[in-house]
């Protein structure tokens, strides 16, 4: 069970997805009893066991399913074939719970500035994985910015390879020009990361519009960036702007309508 419990802090540690299979019922003739665990990583390696065989074989490929759709289910295994490697024909049949293991939404800082450490503090004090890039090695340091968890030094376009951006991973260009946008925008459009925005004034996006155009950048794709990236509300000081910056972002997360409550 410690294996177990450690792996799952593993993945989570590196924002990766895992199932955590669960033997629920048990009757009969069966290798392991309730509460019996399994582990599945993204990468299809297992961390304990429910039994092995086919039962074994199956939940695997169940764990995977639920993986991709984050959705928790149970399935029931009958074990009557020893030549698929079940425990015999005694008529056992188990019940697993699977359930998904869901990493916590990664936040992606590209821009190790002012405003680019003042967004992982806040990120990490709001319970998001933070990941940082840039291409000044001082910068990418802890001693600078304590909050992040991952580190990527290097040009943008060199170090967004090195980076997974899926489903679970907004994105912060924070960079300290527009030519980093144009170099990183081609590659996160092709993600699908839910959430891209770029720091500056609307003079800034709309030069690197044109130059991603010229790159051959559809609109349909830019309208997906969100820029000027952050909430309208008169930010300033790099804490104020990256308030504003995971407003916008938990907003489009949540569904708000950014809004004043009554």
């Amino acid at each position: 069970m410690h294996s177990i419990y450690e792996a799952i802090l593993d993945a989570q540690r590196g924002g990766q997805p895992a199932a955590l299979a669960t033997v629920i019922r048990a009757r009969g003739s069966v290798p392991r009893h309730e509460a019996s665990k399994m582990l599945v990583l993204a990468d299809g390696r297992i961390v304990g066991t429910v039994g092995g065989g086919e039962l074994e074989n199956r939940t695997i490929e169940e764990a995977k399913q639920v993986m991709r759709e984050g959705t928790a289910r149970v399935i029931t295994h009958s074990l009557v074939d020893p030549s698929r490697g079940d425990a015999g024909v005694c008529g056992g049949e188990v019940e697993v719970f699977i359930e998904p293991i869901t990493p916590p939404v990664t936040l992606l800082i590209i821009g190790a500035g002012h405003v680019g450490k003042a967004l992982a503090h806040l990120a990490h004090w709001m319970g998001y994985r933070v990941v940082v890039t840039d291409d000044r090695a001082e910068l990418c340091t802890h001693e600078f910015i304590p909050d992040a968890d991952e580190f990527v030094v290097g040009p943008v376009a060199e170090a967004l390879h090195k980076i997974r951006v899926d489903r679970q991973t907004c994105v912060a260009c924070v960079a300290r020009g527009y030519l980093y946008d144009v170099d990183a925008l081609p590659i996160l459009l092709e993600s699908p990361a839910p959430f891209i925005g770029v720091i500056g004034s609307k003079r800034r996006w709309a030069m690197a519009v044109k130059d991603l155009r010229a790159q051959g950048i559809s609109d349909e794709s830019l309208a997906r960036v969100r820029a000027p990236i952050g909430l309208e509300i008169q930010a300033e000081t790099p804490e104020e702007i990256a308030v504003s910056i995971m407003a916008e972002i938990v907003l489009l997360r949540r569904g708000g309508g950014g809004k004043t409550k009554d």
